[in-house]
């Protein structure tokens, strides 16, 4: 370090920012790039799939009378950091966007800042002097690759370095199918041709990983500012990108003051940092409003994307992108399924999942009651596609569907086949599926159930399939032995078979669904052992320690990492059902949600300035540290973040998220949209009964 700089950003902590389409720009604060996947210019030619790495960094570096300065780092194989820009970084702050101070050893101190428009495709930077200095020069050399956003790019005689030059903007166009690159500077700026290719970058994040992790990139030329008379503006889009479509005859530095003041003012309209995070997974796609289920490696999933638009668009008001969103997916029900992935390149979508379509019957169900008496926000129409699908899903799985799965005698739900994954524990590792977990998951059941008893309100024939369901899951899955559910029975459809494995997946029959399955005793008992053997600041574990195959880091190679993936590894969404469990089992009082928001949510929130700054981590190894892992920035991560927040955890009621109350030794859940006058009742336990009520 050198004398001027306070401190060394850890390579560990990253920034992104969305372009709103499945593009995006990120990187490290300390500016090495770790990842194959950093970059400045990363754009969804078929939003959100079809990512292309266009611009992935640059060399930057100033020039003053006391000599030149490097502004930034790069990671060479076998594992050499050069030059020692990192080193000159005096402070970071990624709001309202990464900007960075510099300080160089003659005392010159400047600002850089980097943020992508909303209106998707354009990454602007900028650099400027802090204080009046004379014959102060910046030269940005820019590393370009034109490749697949999982791929890695290594030098090659069809790339073209050739610019077509015009003023103030130079435009790249490396590889034929590859959209143009353009590269816009101000007036005070100039470019000069001087290709380069640059060998063997080294991505420390992919080595960890197992994979490939070297890259070629090509450097077309150098582009020059003068500092000491203005402000450097950098601006890189595609031709196709809709911000750049509105520049037509502006000034680079115009077009860049528009596009700053409108991302100013829009990033500053969301009231917290949760809320921003969560806006950058909602994005428009080619066939409208979506959910990206995490950066920088996942697109829009089935699953990830109902679990997360509860937090992300219900607990946040954003009533009209969720049935945008639900809409959309209700037309793509097959055989009763909704599939769990669309492919980044035109392939047939994947319907390899149990519970997706489960999920989507709750958020269908929760935007149905956030949305009643929001001035038309779900019109009649909507609402019977909506329940359509719901049906259609429902009278599938009855029927019996792909993968085994089939309502069984006894009113439950089963599921699998060999070779297939099915739940949301889904790792697999060529033929190894490492939680087959076949037969009848307990979660499986917690989702089917509620999604009977949420059909009958407005198909009362429905009812019936709950009622022996419910009586079925409370006579089965009790494990009298260690006071808490078997995680699976009728295990490999064997009926009696069960897998009394210690995992998470429990809790959702006390919380994480409109309506508890169990109360009283047991509930407690349930959310008692979670807490002790599962429960972490950053989410519960996914198996607990001293199970066989527990893991307790996630780490390695592929087989390693994915072996681990779902045998201990802490997964953050899940402090969402768990906190609300644990607020049931309380009364869901205000004293409970206060304790329950120190104690659970504050450590969470911590953990917005440790990895993806601003968000909330995929997984976290299972062990302490408990070193985050994984996507550093989740979707159902942050969703679940906002639902304790903004719902489960408010003091004031949030109207988009009615809680269960109980009172007097019964639980009261809450439900709209049903038939009117329906109201049932049954005996769930000795000495309590639960009513659903439509209000």
């Amino acid at each position: 370090m050198n004398a001027q700089s306070s401190i060394i950003y850890p390579q560990s902590q990253e920034w992104l920012e969305p372009d709103g389409r499945g593009g995006f720009a990120s990187g490290t604060v300390s500016g090495i790039r770790t990842r194959r996947y950093h970059a400045h210019l990363l754009t969804a030619i078929t939003p959100p799939t079809g990512r292309l790495v266009l611009v992935n960094g640059y060399e930057a570096w100033i020039e003053t009378p006391a000599g030149r300065f490097a502004l930034t780092s790069q990671n060479y194989a076998p594992g050499v950091i050069h030059p020692d820009g990192a080193q000159r970084i005096e402070s970071f702050s990624a709001e309202p966007w990464p900007t960075w101070t510099f300080r160089c050893e003659d005392g010159t101190e400047l600002a850089h800042e980097i943020f992508v428009s909303g209106h998707g495709g354009v990454t602007a930077l900028t650099w400027r002097l802090l204080a009046e200095h004379k014959n102060v020069k910046l030269f940005i050399r820019p590393l370009i690759s034109g490749r697949d956003y999982h791929s890695l790019h290594k030098e090659n005689p069809a790339f073209r370095f050739d610019p077509a030059l015009g003023g103030e903007e130079i435009l790249w166009r490396p590889y034929d199918g590859v959209p143009g690159i353009h590269a816009l500077h101000s007036s005070n700026g100039r470019y000069a041709h001087d290709p380069l290719w640059y060998r063997n970058f080294l991505y420390e994040e992919e080595r960890a990983r197992g994979l490939d992790d070297t890259e070629d990139l090509a450097s077309p030329g150098v582009f020059e500012w003068d500092l000491s008379a203005g402000e450097a503006v950098w601006v890189l889009t595609v031709s196709a990108s809709r911000a750049f479509a509105l520049k037509r005859e502006l000034s680079v530095v115009k077009f860049l003051n528009d596009l700053r003041d409108q991302e100013r003012q829009r990033r500053a309209a969301f009231p917290s940092r949760l809320h921003r995070a969560a806006d950058a997974y909602i994005v428009t796609g080619r066939h409208g409003k979506t959910i990206v289920a995490g950066y920088p490696w996942f697109t829009d999933w089935g699953r990830d994307t109902f679990i997360a638009l509860r937090g992300l668009c219900l607990a946040t008001g954003r009533l009209q992108d969720a049935r945008d969103i639900l809409v959309a997916w209700a037309g793509s029900v097959s055989e009763g399924m909704l599939p769990n992935r669309f492919p980044d390149h035109g392939e047939q979508p994947e319907y390899n999942s149990v519970d997706a379509s489960l999920w989507f019957i709750v958020a269908v169900h929760e935007l149905l009651q956030a949305a009643n008496g929001s001035g038309g926000v779900v019109s009649a129409e909507d609402k019977r596609l909506l329940q359509n699908a719901v049906e259609a899903i429902l009278e599938g799985y009855s029927r019996g569907t792909r993968f085994g799965i089939r309502a069984d005698t006894d009113g439950l739900l089963a599921a699998g086949a060999p070779g297939v994954q099915l739940t949301w524990m889904d790792a697999k590792v060529g033929e190894w599926v490492v939680t087959p977990r076949t037969g009848k998951p307990v979660e499986i059941q917690a989702l089917w159930l509620n999604a009977l008893q949420i059909a009958s309100q407005f198909s009362p024939g429905w009812q019936k399939h709950f009622a022996r369901g419910l009586k079925s899951f409370r006579e089965r899955f009790w494990n009298a032995e260690r006071g808490c559910l078997f995680d699976v029975i009728d295990a490999n459809h064997r009926a009696g078979v069960t897998d009394a494995t210690l995992r998470p997946n429990q809790i959702f029959a006390v919380g994480g669904l409109p309506f508890p399955l169990l109360e009283g005793e047991r509930a407690k008992q349930i959310v008692s052992l979670v807490e002790e053997k599962l429960l972490t600041p950053l989410g519960l574990r996914s198996l607990a320690p001293g199970e066989p195959g527990y893991a307790p880091r996630y780490e390695g190679g592929v087989w390693q990492r994915d072996g681990a993936y779902h045998q201990g590894t802490v997964w953050s969404w899940l402090i969402g059902p768990f906190v609300e469990a644990w607020v049931r089992v309380r009364g869901s009082t205000v004293a409970a949600r206060r304790e329950a928001r120190d104690r659970f949510l504050k450590p969470l929130l911590a953990h917005l300035d440790e990895a993806g700054l601003g968000h909330v981590s995929e997984i976290a190894d299972a062990d302490s540290p408990h070193t985050p892992r994984g996507c550093p920035w989740q979707a159902w991560s942050v969703g679940e973040a906002l639902r304790l927040d903004r719902a489960i955890l408010a003091e004031t009621p949030n109207p988009n998220s009615k809680q269960p109350r109980s009172k007097a030794g019964r639980t009261t859940a809450l439900v709209s949209g049903g038939v009117d006058g329906l109201r049932t009742k049954f005996q769930p336990d000795a000495g309590s009964s639960v009513d659903f009520q439509r209000v």
